[in-house]
């Protein structure tokens, strides 16, 4: 078994990487845009594609997500997040 932790801070890993055998998982940590002032179909771009930079780091993409949770802080911007999430998967 080994955990491969990527881009260590104080609190947290960007990247972990847990092999228990054959196989593994690897898990993100929370992602931000690069520009919070920045309207959501931006903001969600520079998340995914953040996203797509630390999977493929690890040897991994898009198509191997088990899961994905967004917090959004005003349900407005849900439209634009949306669109922007349907046009990456």
């Amino acid at each position: 078994m080994s955990i491969e932790r990527r881009h260590v801070g104080k609190r947290l890993s960007e990247i972990v990487v847990f092999t228990p055998g054959a196989s593994r998982t690897v898990y993100l940590a929370g992602q931000v845009a690069d520009d919070g002032k920045a309207d959501m179909a931006t903001q969600t771009a520079q998340v995914l594609a953040a996203i797509d930079r630390l999977l493929a780091e690890v040897g991994s993409d898009k198509t191997r997500i088990l899961s994905a949770t967004i917090f959004l802080p005003n349900m407005a911007d849900f439209p634009a997040l949306n669109a922007a999430w349907e046009a990456w998967v």
